[in-house]
């Protein structure tokens, strides 16, 4: 009996100006039907390539050689690169379904959730449309989407992130698919938000028998989901078989690193290994961090929130008076005190970005005081609010999203000196943006370089060095690493620490995942409902909470097997 997918020598590359890029060489593995088999790598080890290529999605100008074959009865295998696209099209979201990584860009902003859902059953399946429409609803009750009625007539902006994702679940779903591929079905999602999808994903997985192909760079997820477990790294397997076998007792240098990379309870305070430590000669020692806590008993208080709100207009009478708010932040008091780094933890809606733009005055706080450095922010004139602005800045999430495409990242970096008037001429600040790229561990050739031409790790180093430029007193990290593969996430947080004994700034870090907030906060404050529910030392939160919310965040965490 065949298995349900089987690879054999698959071989992908590409075109380009400056020659030919293999994407992936000689792979051969299969999938079976009841199991869920995990790929594994960073960005660019080719696993994303390798699912695209079995539903025959690859892009215009990608050679492909070897072998895809797929045998949904068990029977004499087809060769999916042979099918004409006529019998690619009839497989497609029929017998092969794909969760794709970013839920907002796969669904069609002009048409409703429910609406794209039931186009694929009417193509599929011989059903009238109130028949498929009835069985939306019911799949959106099955994937557990709150008031599926009304669900179905909503647009992909108007529902959460993870929302979007059970939609995507949902219409992969629609016609009980034999083959399942989740391409990092939860990046940037909660931890219980995560935790709830991959559930789901399980559950469906079991009763109707199909093969999942789980695509992460997380090996925190694989250890909860996966049986069978494929580590790619730069386009080869270097190493497959049982995943638990695998976790336990890695061969491969590689994924030794993947599982080092990881920030566990027994990090803090210590340097997270990196891929280099790992996959080049000279390994490096695991060094303890130079970092000292505040001693709250004599530490000065750098910023104070006194009884902070933020609230949104949801309804207005005919005279434009608001009748009802969205409590985006609800009556929120706290400390930070100089030199510690104090982590904002909370789900997805909780306030927590709201909260840390509400303290850089990006967005205007409905009451309530900010104190930095003994000024109340809140109530700052706005001439005098542009001149302290170069105290306080912003990492963003999205590096890419913050960085001008059309500016190279020395300007843009060389932009702040400018607007805050540091420095004589053009010469010195360019001298003072090298200095900069340098102490973010890149090099002085990359000023001229454009954005595009950077990793995503690198694009946030850059966004680091930015803020770090103008040698702000206290700066805010927003989700700064949640989008990252796990070493990548690592060599930024390594950063962070390093930078900090260096420059000696105050900070909040803003994150969902409270194994990396413990690992580089000090103090850390949990947020839900615009409210802060519990706060104290990061230790004390992470092994010791006394808030069911807190509890149940950190039970969300992946991986609790590896530990």
């Amino acid at each position: 009996m065949h298995p349900l997918l089987e690879i054999k020598n698959l071989h992908i590359s590409f075109s380009q100006e400056d020659g030919v890029t293999d994407a992936v060489q000689d792979i051969s593995f299969s999938a079976s039907s009841g199991k869920i088999t995990a790929i594994v790598g960073e960005s660019g080890s080719g696993k994303s390539v390798t699912a695209l290529s079995i539903l025959q999605l690859l892009p215009t100008g990608a050679k492909l050689t070897g072998d895809i074959l797929f045998s949904p009865d068990g029977k004499e295998p087809v060769s999916l690169p042979q099918l004409p696209i006529k019998k690619i099209n009839e497989i497609r979201g029929n017998q092969v379904a794909m969760i794709f990584q970013e839920p907002m860009t796969s669904l069609n902003p002009v048409f409703t959730c429910g609406f794209q859902v039931m186009e694929t059953l009417l193509k599929h399946q011989k059903l009238t449309r109130k028949e498929a429409k009835q069985q939306t609803i019911r799949l959106f009750e099955q994937v557990e989407l709150p008031d599926p009625a009304a669900m179905f007539n909503r647009y992909p902006h108007q529902v959460s992130g993870g929302q979007k994702q059970r939609v995507m679940i949902a219409m992969a779903m629609s016609c009980r698919p034999r083959l399942l591929i989740a391409d990092e079905p939860t990046t940037a999602l909660d931890v219980r938000v995560q935790k709830n999808i991959l559930q789901l994903i399980r559950n469906l997985q079991q009763q109707n028998n199909m093969a999942v192909l789980l695509i992460t760079h997380d090996l925190g997820l694989v250890a909860d989901m996966a049986d069978e477990l494929i580590v790619m790294y730069k386009g080869k397997i270097v190493e497959q078989g049982d995943s638990r076998t695998i976790l336990k007792n890695p061969k491969h240098n590689y994924t030794k690193a993947l599982l080092a990379c990881r920030p566990a309870a027994s990090s803090k305070g210590k340097k997270l290994a990196v891929l280099k430590d790992f996959l080049e000669p000279a390994v490096n020692e695991i060094t303890p961090i130079k970092k000292t806590m505040p001693d709250n008993r004599q530490a000065e208080t750098i910023l104070s929130v006194e009884g902070l709100k933020v609230y949104f207009p949801l309804q207005k009478n005919i005279f434009g008076k608001a009748t009802a708010f969205f409590k985006a932040v609800d009556d929120v008091s706290f400390q930070v005190m100089k030199g510690e780094i104090t982590g904002l933890v909370g789900e997805s809606g909780c306030g927590k970005t709201t909260l840390g733009r509400a303290i850089l005055q990006l967005i205007k706080p409905t009451a309530g005081k900010i104190i930095l450095n003994g000024m109340d922010l809140a109530a700052m004139p706005m001439h005098e609010l542009r001149e302290k602005r170069k105290d306080l800045q912003i990492v963003f999430q999205d590096p890419y999203g913050s960085l001008n495409p059309r500016i190279s990242i020395g300007s843009a970096i060389q932009e702040a000196l400018k607007v805050h008037g540091m420095y004589d001429n053009n010469k010195t600040r360019k001298e003072a943006v090298i200095n900069m790229l340098e102490k973010v561990q890149l090099a002085a050739d990359h000023y001229q370089r454009y954005p595009h031409q950077f990793s995503g790790g690198q694009r946030q180093r850059i966004c680091i060095a930015r803020a770090l430029i103008l040698d702000p007193s206290f700066l805010v990290f927003d989700e700064s690493v949640s989008a990252l593969d796990v070493s990548v996430q690592a060599s930024i947080l390594n950063l962070i620490n390093e930078l900090k004994a260096t420059f000696n700034f105050t900070a909040i870090f803003i994150s969902h995942d409270l194994s990396v907030v413990h690992y580089i906060s000090d103090r850390i404050l949990v947020m839900n409902q615009g409210k802060i529910v519990e706060a104290g030392k990061a230790d004390d939160i992470y092994f010791n909470p006394t808030m069911e919310y807190t509890k149940q965040l950190i039970d969300a965490i992946p991986g609790k097997l590896l530990v």
